[in-house]
C-alpha cells in the first residue's frame, strides 16, 4: 500500500507540471494581454474619437515599457516560467492584475458563495438521490420506477441556465409572480435581522440558484445508485442468502448495501471538494452571485494571468490529491482490494 501511494505521489508531479506548462505556453500566444487591455480601456475612457486618438498617440513606447515592467512582462518567457514554478512551490499564487489582490485572498473572498451552492447541492443530491435509487432498484420495472426515471431524465435534459431563466420569469418578478429574490445570497438588511430571520432569508435567496445547480445531478446519482444495486442484487451471493431463508430487508441492508455503495462512497471526496471549489459560471452570472465560477470567467476574459494560473495550480493539485484519496477509500470500503499486490 505504501509503495502504491508513493508511486502515485511521484506521478502527480509530472502531471501537475504538464498542466501548468501547457497552460503557460498557450497563454503566450493568446492575443490581447493585460497591457493591451489597459491601453484599450484608457482609449475607451478618453471620451470620443479625438480623445481616444490622443490617448493612443500619448501611450508611447516608454509608457508601455513601464507597464510591462510593472507586470513582469519585460522578462523573457522562460524566466517568468521558472519564477512561476518557484512561487507555486512555496504556495505563492501571485497577485491579480485586475483586482490588485493576492490570488489566495480572492479565492477566500469568492469561496463562500460557491460553497453555499456546492455544499447544499452535494447534500441534497445524495440525501434524496441515494434513497430514491435504492427504492427504484427494489421496485424495478414498476410504475414508480418508470415515473421517477422519466422525471429525473427530464431534469437532466434541461440545462441549468435555461431552467434559471424560466424560474426567474415565473417566480422572480419576471412576468408572473414576484416570490423569490433575484440576486445575491442575502438581503441588504441581513446583518440587522435576528438569526432565525437570517436563516430564512439565506435559504430564500438560495432556492432558485440551488434548484438550477442541483437538477442535473439528481439523474446521475439516482441512476448510478439504482444500476449498482440492481447489479449486486443479481449476484450469486444474494441468491444464496435468499435461499438460506433471509428476509428481503436483511439481504438488502446487510449484504447488498455495503457492496453497492462502493462506487458512491469512493466518489464522496471528489464531490465534496467540488462543492467547495466548483462554480457554475452561468448560474452565478444569472443570479448575480460573485463566486469562483464568475471569477474564473472574468480572469480568462480579462487576461488576468495570475488568477488563471494560480487557481489552475490549486484546483489541479486538489484534484490529484482527491483522486488518490478516492482510491484509498476502495481499501476502506472493500478490504479485498490490494493495491500493493496489483502494482507488483
Amino acid at each position: 500500500m505504501l509503495s502504491y501511494i508513493l508511486k502515485r505521489i511521484a506521478l502527480m508531479l509530472p502531471t501537475l507540471l504538464g498542466v501548468l506548462t501547457l497552460t503557460f505556453v498557450v497563454i503566450q500566444f493568446v492575443p490581447g494581454g493585460p497591457i493591451d487591455q489597459i491601453m484599450a480601456e484608457a482609449r475607451m475612457g478618453g471620451g470620443g474619437e479625438g480623445n481616444a486618438y490622443k490617448a493612443g498617440r500619448d501611450s508611447d513606447a516608454k509608457q508601455i515599457a513601464e507597464l510591462k515592467k510593472l507586470y513582469g512582462f519585460d522578462k523573457p518567457a522562460h524566466v517568468r516560467y521558472v519564477e512561476m514554478l518557484s512561487n507555486f512551490a512555496q504556495f505563492n499564487l501571485g497577485r491579480s492584475f485586475l483586482h490588485n489582490k493576492d490570488v489566495w485572498q480572492l479565492i477566500k473572498e469568492k469561496l463562500p458563495v460557491s460553497m453555499s451552492l456546492g455544499l447544499w447541492a452535494f447534500l441534497i443530491s445524495y440525501l434524496i438521490s441515494v434513497p430514491l435509487g435504492i427504492a427504484k432498484a427494489v421496485r424495478e420495472g414498476s410504475r414508480f420506477d418508470v415515473a421517477t426515471t422519466l422525471l429525473v431524465l427530464m431534469g437532466f435534459a434541461i440545462p441549468g441556465f435555461v431552467l434559471g431563466v424560466f424560474l426567474i420569469v415565473l417566480f422572480a418578478g419576471g412576468s408572473f409572480f414576484d416570490v423569490f429574490p433575484l440576486r445575491g445570497l442575502t438581503s441588504d438588511n441581513w446583518a440587522d435581522l435576528p438569526w432565525p430571520a437570517r436563516v430564512r432569508d439565506y435559504f430564500w435567496h438560495l432556492t432558485l440558484p440551488l434548484t438550477c445547480y442541483v437538477i442535473e445531478s439528481f439523474a446521475i446519482v439516482t441512476l448510478l445508485t439504482k444500476n449498482t444495486f440492481i447489479e449486486e442484487m443479481r449476484k450469486q451471493y444474494v441468491l444464496v442468502a435468499r435461499a438460506k431463508g433471509l428476509s428481503q430487508q436483511r439481504v438488502l441492508w446487510k449484504h447488498i448495501f455495503r457492496n453497492a455503495l462502493i462506487p458512491l462512497v469512493t466518489g464522496f471526496p471528489a464531490a465534496f471538494v467540488l462543492a467547495f471549489f466548483g462554480g457554475s459560471i452561468l448560474i452565478e452570472t444569472l443570479f448575480s452571485l460573485d463566486g469562483l465560477g464568475l471569477l474564473s470567467y472574468e480572469s480568462i476574459v480579462r487576461r488576468d494571468y495570475p488568477v488563471v494560473l494560480g487557481t489552475l495550480y490549486l484546483f489541479t493539485l486538489i484534484g490529484l490529491a482527491i483522486k488518490l484519496v478516492s482510491d484509498m477509500l476502495y481499501v476502506v470500503v472493500d478490504p479485498r482490494v490490494q493495491f500493493g499486490s496489483a502494482a507488483k
